[in-house]
């Protein structure tokens, strides 16, 4: 197969950096286009040292780019701004694939993108037809998509755990509560007081306390898995390390026991290449997949009679976004699915 061409939008950022590192050794995709407007006129090895060894097209504008001349494009850029230019993209070229990472596509309802965004859509019209990209769950809607909206890194771990349990009717919907925790690159590269190494730290902290805006995408997946709305207890928290993603769920079971809980897990997943269901007393760690597109989940009894505990943990930049979109555009173009995310963990 001819190679792929590549755009990526928002490529100073580090989901943008994360999907040049794995497109970069992808044998069906070549990088021709890098937009980082801030740092327009630089080479990528400027902003990231780490791509020294590769020869990548220079930073530019957005505006500057021949859209005409790819095949698909992936989009970091920050929730707000994406809207208008992906519209713009696919005016130019409205046979191009777009791979979005940012939050701007996600929720299929307007009223509630403008209650958890603060604004009106600005594209309406691409909204409509976007798809939720979580592979697992939407992978035939995906291969036929023309826009596909990756999802969060908070909810890919929550509702793989979860929407195989409510779809089940294994698990009280109205009564889950979601303790979630990511390293500090999910907070994005700009420069934020509590990013910073004398803030984050050696210290554990909360944020978004009852308003964090991946609740609405985790509402929007757990209540199509079960046939009604859904409002779940979900906190975020900010934990010193560069990348990993930990989310414990509490659940009350609808007379089912844990066992029954993993079995259906198993089910679900037995043929996912990137989703590991451990054995019984195994727990999940954010060291068994950081760098890997792969995601750990497990169940454990609570000592809470009728409730368990599921515990679901991925890179944040990999399966949480940048991998995850390479899973989607992979199927986009009729390729095997895991191509170029095999990678192992890195561990240590």
């Amino acid at each position: 197969m001819t190679k792929k061409k590549i755009g990526i939008l928002g490529a100073s950022g580090y989901t943008g950096a994360d999907a040049v590192r794995l497109l970069a050794r992808h044998p069906n995709a070549e990088i021709t286009a890098l937009t980082a407007n801030t740092h327009a006129g630089k080479a990528m090895s400027e902003v990231f040292p780490h791509f020294f060894m590769l020869d990548l097209p220079k930073l530019v504008e957005w505006e500057k780019v021949d859209w005409t001349r790819l095949d698909a494009v992936f989009c970091g850029l920050p929730h707000g701004t994406t809207q208008e230019i992906i519209a713009a993209v696919l005016k130019a070229n409205p046979g191009i694939k777009i791979l979005d990472m940012s939050a701007d596509f996600r929720l299929r309802n307007k009223d509630s993108y403008a209650q958890w965004y603060g604004h009106e859509h600005r594209a309406l019209e691409l909204q409509d037809e976007a798809v939720y990209g979580l592979t697992e769950l939407y992978r035939e809607k995906v291969m036929a998509a023309r826009l596909v909206a990756c999802p969060g890194c908070y909810p890919t771990a929550v509702l793989l755990a979860l929407v195989p349990l409510a779809r089940a009717k294994l698990i009280d919907v109205d009564d889950i509560i979601i303790d979630a925790k990511s390293g500090v690159t999910g907070a994005g590269r700009g420069l934020k007081q509590n990013t910073l190494f004398s803030e984050a730290g050696e210290g554990l902290s909360p944020y978004a306390i009852g308003s964090h805006r991946h609740s609405a995408e985790i509402e929007q997946e757990i209540g199509a898995a079960a046939g009604s709305a859904v409002t779940v207890n979900f906190t975020p928290h900010l934990i010193p390390m560069a990348r990993g993603e930990f989310c414990t769920s509490y659940v009350k079971l609808n007379g089912a026991t844990p066992d029954d809980l993993r079995a259906e897990l198993e089910r679900a997943y037995a043929k996912e290449p990137f989703v590991h269901v451990t054995k019984k007393g195994v727990l999940p760690q954010t060291q068994n997949v950081r760098g890997s597109n792969y995601v750990q989940i497990g169940v454990v009894a609570d000592r809470i009679k009728n409730r368990a505990i599921v515990l679901s943990t991925l890179d944040n930049l990999v399966k949480g976004s940048a991998g995850q979109a390479i899973q989607n555009m992979n199927l986009m173009f009729g390729l095997p699915e895991t191509t170029g995310l095999e990678q192992i963990a890195l561990f240590p």
